[in-house]
C-alpha cells in the first residue's frame, strides 16, 4: 500500500491544476469561436438558424480533432506564450481551410468568403486575447504563491542547469528552486545554491520539502541515475530525468509511446503529421503564386539561355531528396559541358565552362528559377537545405559527422545556411562543416515563421552573392 502511494505517476500530483486550465481553455476556445461567428452574422443581418448551428458544430469538431492530434491542449507550463499562440492560430488555420472545403463539397449555407475571412481574423484576435489573458492570470496567481512547487536538481548536466536557471527567471512558472543535490559539488552553478549531496536530497524529499526532483546526471553515470531512482521511491516527490541526448546531436526532442514503450527520437524529421501538411500546404501556395508571378521571365531567360549556345535550355540534375531518395532537380542551363555527377567539379570562379547568359544566371540564382517546378511535384521544398551533387554527398558523408541528417526534410530552393551568406563554391571542408551547421539549425527549429523569414531574407540576401558563381 505503501509502495503505491510512493510512486504515483507524476501526472496525479501536478495535472489536477493543469486539467482544470486545460478544461477553461477549451471552454474559452469554443466561446470565441461561436461567439465571433454570431456576432458577423449579427453585423451582417443573417439569421442564426439550423444552418448556423451546423456551421458552427462542424467547425468545433474539427479544431477540436486537430488540437487532439496536435496535442494542443496539454500543460503549457514552461512553455513560450508565444509557440501557444502559434500553435493556436496554425490549428485555426487548417480547421478553417477544412470547414471551407467541406461546405464548397457540402454547401449546408450559403455564404460569402469575405464571412469567412471575417471569421478566421477574428477568431485568430479572440484566441490571442483569451490565451494572453489566461496566461497573465495564471502567472499572477502563482507569483502571488498559488499553484506552486519546489523543484530541485540532482547533478548539474548543462542542460538541468539551464532550466533550474530559466525558473528563477520566468516567476510566473510558478517553479520555486531549492537547490542542487551533488556528491561532487560544494558551491552554487549560475545562482543555483548548493542544497547537499544526494544523501540530503532523499531526507529532504521524505519530509515533503521538494515536490519535483529533476536528475540531470551523464549517460556514464547509469548507476547513480538507478541509486537516486531508488531511493526516491520512497518519498511522494515527482521524478523527472532529463536525458543526456545532446551527446547524439539530435535533431527532435520529444517522447513518444509506441505500444506501450516510451521512446525519444534521436534522428527524426519535424515534418510529422500536421506539421507535413501545413509544410506541402505553404510549398503548393508559394510555388504556385511565383510561377504565376515569374513566368514572363521564364520565357525570356529561356530564350536567351537557347540564343547564348547551342543545347536544350534546361539541364536536369540528380540529387538526393529526402530520406536519401534519388530526384532530378531542374535548372536553366547555364554551362556550356554538362556533367553527369559521376565526378563533378565545382564551378569556381572564372569558369571557363560558364557561358556569359549563366554567369548572369548564376550570380543571381535565376538559374534555379525552374525549380520551383520540382516545388510543385513535391520533390523539392522552397525552403530546406539545398541539394548537393551526389558525388559530393558520398565525398562530404564520411568527412562530415552528421551530414546525411540534412536529408530528413526535402530539399529547398533557399536554406538558412543561404541567407547567412554559406551558399556558392565550398572549396573547402570547412565552408561545407558550415553549410550543414545550419541546414542541421533549420531542422531542428523548423516552422511555418521560420520559413517565411528565409523567404523574406532571400529577397534581400539570397538572390545575389558574391560568392555564386
Amino acid at each position: 500500500m505503501d509502495l503505491q502511494m510512493n510512486i504515483i505517476p507524476d501526472r496525479y500530483h501536478i495535472t489536477g491544476n493543469a486539467s482544470i486550465i486545460s478544461m477553461l481553455q477549451r471552454f474559452s476556445d469554443i466561446a470565441v469561436v461561436s461567439f465571433s461567428l454570431y456576432m458577423i452574422f449579427l453585423a451582417h443581418g443573417l439569421k442564426s438558424d439550423l444552418a448556423f448551428g451546423m456551421l458552427i458544430l462542424l467547425a468545433l469538431v474539427v479544431f477540436q480533432m486537430i488540437g487532439g492530434i496536435t496535442d494542443f491542449y496539454r500543460s503549457w507550463r514552461g512553455s513560450k506564450l508565444s509557440l501557444e499562440l502559434f500553435m493556436i492560430i496554425k490549428n485555426w488555420t487548417l480547421s478553417i481551410l477544412i470547414v471551407f472545403f467541406v461546405l464548397s463539397i457540402f454547401p449546408i449555407l450559403h455564404i460569402n468568403n469575405f464571412i469567412f475571412y471575417q471569421w478566421y481574423m477574428l477568431v485568430a484576435l479572440g484566441f490571442v486575447i483569451c490565451r494572453s489573458f489566461i496566461r497573465f492570470t495564471i502567472g499572477l496567481l502563482r507569483k502571488l504563491g498559488y499553484n506552486r512547487r519546489t523543484v530541485a536538481l540532482v547533478g548539474s548536466m548543462a542542460s538541468g542547469v539551464e532550466l533550474l536557471h530559466s525558473f528563477q527567471e520566468q516567476i510566473w512558472l510558478g517553479f520555486v528552486v531549492k537547490g542542487i543535490y551533488d556528491d561532487s559539488l560544494t558551491s552554487e552553478i549560475r545562482g543555483i545554491p548548493y542544497a547537499g549531496d544526494l544523501a540530503k536530497l532523499v531526507e529532504d524529499a521524505r519530509l515533503g520539502k521538494i515536490d519535483r526532483v529533476y536528475i540531470a546526471l551523464g549517460i556514464e553515470n547509469e548507476s547513480k541515475i538507478k541509486q537516486v531512482v531508488k531511493e526516491l521511491t520512497d518519498t511522494t516527490c515527482s521524478v523527472l530525468l532529463i536525458p543526456d541526448l545532446f551527446t547524439f546531436n539530435i535533431l527532435q526532442s520529444r517522447t513518444e509511446e509506441i505500444n506501450g514503450v516510451p521512446v525519444v527520437p534521436l534522428f527524426d524529421t519535424p515534418l510529422n503529421g500536421i506539421n507535413m501538411v501545413f509544410k506541402r500546404l505553404e510549398d503548393i501556395v508559394v510555388s504556385c503564386l511565383i510561377l504565376v508571378l515569374i513566368s514572363p521571365v521564364l520565357l525570356l531567360i529561356s530564350c536567351a539561355v537557347k540564343m547564348s549556345s547551342s543545347g536544350p535550355v534546361f539541364f536536369r540534375q540528380l540529387r538526393y531528396g529526402i530520406d536519401g531518395k534519388p530526384i532530378r532537380v531542374w535548372k536553366f542551363r547555364s554551362m556550356t559541358v554538362m556533367e553527369n555527377d559521376t565526378n563533378v567539379k565545382q564551378a569556381t570562379k572564372n569558369d571557363v565552362r560558364i557561358t556569359k547568359v549563366g554567369k548572369f544566371l548564376r550570380r543571381t540564382s535565376l538559374d534555379e528559377l525552374p525549380q520551383f517546378f520540382n516545388v510543385l511535384f513535391g520533390h523539392m521544398s522552397v525552403v530546406g537545405p539545398r541539394p548537393h551533387a551526389v558525388s559530393h554527398n558520398e565525398q562530404y558523408r564520411t568527412l562530415i559527422q552528421g551530414y546525411m541528417l540534412r536529408h530528413k526534410v526535402k530539399p529547398g530552393i533557399t536554406g538558412l545556411a543561404q541567407v547567412n551568406g554559406w551558399r556558392g563554391e565550398t572549396d573547402t571542408l570547412e565552408k561545407m562543416e558550415k553549410r550543414i551547421e545550419y541546414d542541421l539549425l533549420y531542422i531542428r527549429n523548423w516552422s511555418i515563421g521560420l520559413d517565411f523569414k528565409i523567404i523574406f531574407l532571400t529577397i534581400f540576401k539570397g538572390f545575389i552573392n558574391k560568392s555564386a558563381y
